[in-house]
């Protein structure tokens, strides 16, 4: 395993478990720890961001230029994971199995849909 994968897995792992925890913390009323899951969150994704720049960095590739196409795939992907997310609490959370695996499905192929999107069809 390179260094750069390494590192960019180790930050990942911490960005995402301190956005889960964040976010967990800010949306289960019985925790009644809003204001830190918002920080914790916030951490989470800033430490993100900043794995993305060190990955980037390490492999000796060009910083993210923002485009139309980049912020195209950010929303839908952003689109896709909502949906997904929406039918999950649709089917758990308030018992509307049919509606919830539809809405869930539509969400799954968006999410598919970024791989072409971004990769391109080849022959």
């Amino acid at each position: 395993m390179k260094k750069s994968s390494f590192v960019a897995m180790v930050l990942g792992t911490v960005s995402v478990v301190l956005f889960a925890l964040g976010m967990c913390m800010a949306l289960i009323p019985e925790w009644n720890a809003f204001r830190p899951g918002i920080i914790f969150g916030c951490v989470g994704l800033i430490l993100g961001i900043i794995t993305l720049v060190v990955w980037r960095r390490m492999e000796n590739k060009a910083p993210i230029h923002i485009n139309g196409k980049t912020v195209l795939t950010v929303i839908i992907g952003a689109a896709g994971a909502l949906a997904l997310g929406v039918g999950m609490c649709f089917t758990m959370v308030w018992g509307r199995m049919i509606m919830g695996v539809v809405i869930g499905l539509v969400g799954i192929v968006v999410l598919l849909c970024l791989i072409p999107m971004t990769k391109g069809i080849k022959d």
